[in-house]
Parts: C-alpha cells; sequence; structure tokens
C-alpha cells in the first residue's frame, strides 16, 4: 500500500517467496486469542524464512511486555516494540534504539485531554529494558502483565517514558481516541492498539517508524514488505509496506486500508497468505 507497491506483489530478490520481510503484529494477529502460535502458523513463517524472507514482530507492546513472549516463541531476530519507538534484538536481549515522550507536552496534552473528557484512568510505561509498567487507580491491565502500581499522578513523571496509556470510566475507545486526538493532536501521537488500549507517543511515532529502522538494519525495502494487524495502530505500517494484510477479526478502520482481509488469528489467518504466497511463487519456477 505504499506509493512504492506495483499492485502485482514485491519481488524476493530471487528467494523463491514473493517478499523478503514478512511483519506481523503480535496481539490478535499472529498470537490466537490463548496467547499462543498455532503449529500451522509456526510453519508457514518457518518455511517463509527457509525461502530467504526474514520475520519482523511489529508490536504496540513495550519491550517489558514483549520479552517473555518472543522468548517463548523462540524469536531471536530483530523486533519493533512500543508501537514503533523501541527496535529491540531479541537473540541478544538488547535494545538497538528508543524513542521517548517528552514528559512536559505529554503534561499539557493530558490536562488538554482530561479538560474535555473529564478525569482519565492512566498508566504508563517506562523507557529501558526493563522499563516499569506503571498502574493508576482505575485503570484495567489485561491478562496478567506484570505492572507497578501508583497513587500519586505525579509519580508518572518521575523517569523517562514510552508511552502513557488512557481509559475512562464510560467513553467507548474509539470516542477516547477521537477526544484525545481533537483535544491534542498538536502534542502528541494518539492510537488505539486494542480493547482498552488508547496510547499517548511522541509526536509522529508510529509502526511505520520502527518498521523503517528495522528494515534498513535488515538491508530490506518497504517495496519488499508484507505486513500482518488487526487494530488502527497498524494503519501506518500498512501504509509503509507493499502490501497490507488485515485480521478477520480485525478493526473496521484497519480493514478500510487493508490490500486484503484474511482469517481471524484463531484461523491461521497469516498461514493462509503465506502459503498461497508460497504456492504461487512454486508454479512459477
Amino acid at each position: 500500500m505504499s506509493d512504492t507497491d506495483t499492485g502485482t506483489g514485491a519481488a524476493g530478490g530471487g528467494t523463491g517467496f514473493p517478499y523478503r520481510l514478512v511483519a506481523t503484529d503480535l496481539d490478535g494477529t499472529l498470537l490466537r486469542s490463548d496467547g499462543t502460535v498455532s503449529r500451522r502458523t509456526r510453519e508457514a513463517l518457518a518455511a517463509a524464512t527457509a525461502a530467504g524472507a526474514a520475520h519482523l514482530v511489529v508490536t504496540g507492546r513495550a519491550v517489558p511486555w514483549t520479552r517473555h513472549i518472543l522468548d517463548d516463541l523462540g524469536y531471536d531476530g530483530l523486533a519493533v516494540c512500543g508501537q514503533g519507538g523501541q527496535v529491540y534484538h531479541a537473540g541478544e536481549h538488547r535494545l538497538l534504539t528508543s524513542v521517548t515522550l517528552d514528559r512536559q507536552l505529554a503534561g499539557v496534552a493530558l490536562a488538554k485531554i482530561e479538560a474535555e473528557t473529564g478525569p482519565l484512568y492512566l498508566a504508563a510505561s517506562r523507557d529501558g529494558l526493563d522499563g516499569d509498567i506503571l498502574v493508576g487507580p482505575g485503570y484495567e491491565v489485561g491478562g496478567s502483565l506484570p505492572a507497578v502500581p501508583f497513587t500519586d499522578a505525579a509519580d508518572l513523571w518521575t523517569a523517562p517514558l514510552n508511552k502513557i496509556y488512557l481509559q475512562h470510566p464510560t467513553m467507548s475507545d474509539d470516542e477516547l481516541a477521537g477526544a484525545a486526538r481533537r483535544a491534542a493532536g498538536g502534542f502528541v501521537t494518539v492510537t488505539m492498539a486494542g480493547a482498552g488500549i488508547v496510547e499517548l507517543l511522541p509526536l509522529g511515532l508510529s509502526k511505520a517508524t520502527g518498521l523503517s529502522l528495522a528494515a534498513r538494519r535488515l538491508g530490506v525495502k518497504a517495496a519488499d514488505t508484507i505486513a500482518f494487524g488487526d487494530m488502527p495502530n497498524d494503519i501506518p505500517m500498512f501504509g509503509w509496506a507493499a502490501r497490507g494484510v488485515a485480521m478477520a477479526n480485525a478493526h473496521e478502520e484497519l480493514k478500510a486500508v487493508a490490500d486484503e482481509v484474511t482469517s481471524s488469528h484463531d484461523e491461521d489467518g497469516i498461514a493462509v497468505v503465506l502459503e498461497r504466497l508460497a504456492a504461487s511463487a512454486a508454479t512459477r519456477v
């Protein structure tokens, strides 16, 4: 879907697979509802990498909430975390790049949003390989992710942050994200990464930012990339990659800009596409 897309798929550089980079979101995309990756999807990704393509995880999760998943998967390559703000080497457990919020601007943005919406429930991701996830009163954390509670909002600003998470007692995620953009879109980037996950990021930051940095390290261009996702935070990634594939369970905003919609994350949607591409490439050899 980038302006480099010819509509016929990018050349795989003689790899036997039509793309050199397969970029996948984690939650709602690569991971099934139970947090696992199916055997079929593992095998389809392994076949693509054996044919010369690289697999790159591109997730909204910050590194501390991503490391254990990558370790469990045996994933040892680069990963883009924190909505594009962090490039992480999973095999070396090393943070290669990291972008942080301007805390003064973020404080102004938060005040402007709350002036429109009323009090919010807040959480925040501190920068670094082992940065704490701070969770304030009322904020609901999905699953059993590790978090450090706080009661004084001043605690948010005592160390560098990658992002701030917002929840509202009555507004829907779409309503909250819209209100936040209207109130503070000139100070921060506002994105929605999942149910109950509206985020404030450094202005201009998106998954496309980190994806382009990681791709450059891998020597791969946008025209060589296929991307899979499920939420509005994947829209910039689809805009950068040559082809964007939305899962059947994806948010309607992402489906609207996708090149195709595959099966859901619980029905091997990534594998369905990769297997088709591999079979098509084989018939051309």
